[in-house]
């Protein structure tokens, strides 16, 4: 089966890991048709068909092996992603809006726990989710900035509960 584990804080500060280390990091766990994508901590490849939390907990432990740091994993099939795109969530958004959108990806099904409308400070809008995503758009602002206050959502969730966001562009590229 194919998937793309989105990794959780890399590429941050002093969390830097390399496009081609993840790569190697993948098949020395014994994966295949491993690619990288982006260089932000997407990384796509084909394993067996198992239960994807020992899965996400495999690569985990794999990758603090090698990097010596804890790496949190979200992990959904190709065919997930395929039906999320299918299900088109941005819809609404005019093609020519001054936005991006953004896929917040849960590990755990909590999702539907964010109150809807969701009311932050902030410029950006939560338009649905599902137990394991949430799909929101940020606006632009007078500061060339997008989404302020986006990062507000992660807080919406138990301690602990394992997060990762991604632009919906990732999204695309890794089912295309």
């Amino acid at each position: 089966m194919r998937y793309a584990a989105f990794l959780r804080g890399v590429s941050l500060g002093k969390r830097t890991t390399r496009s081609a280390d993840l790569k190697a990091a993948f098949e020395s766990l014994g994966y295949e048709g491993v690619r990288t994508l982006i260089a932000s901590g997407n990384v796509l490849f084909e394993a067996e068909a198992a239960d994807d939390e020992a899965l996400a907990e495999t690569i985990e432990k794999g990758l603090e092996a090698k990097f010596g740091l804890a790496i949190g994993v979200v992990l959904r099939s190709i065919a997930e992603l395929e039906k999320m795109v299918e299900r088109a969530p941005f819809g609404g958004v005019p093609a020519d809006a001054d936005a991006k959108l953004y896929v917040l990806f849960l590990r755990e099904p909590v999702g539907e726990t964010l109150a809807l409308p969701f009311a932050e400070e902030g410029n950006y809008e939560v338009l649905s989710t599902t137990p394991t995503e949430i799909f929101a758009v940020a606006w632009h602002m007078p500061n060339g900035r997008y989404g302020e206050g986006l990062d507000a959502l992660e807080k919406q969730f138990p301690k602990g509960t394992l997060t990762t966001m991604r632009n919906w562009n990732t999204i695309l590229k890794a089912v295309a």
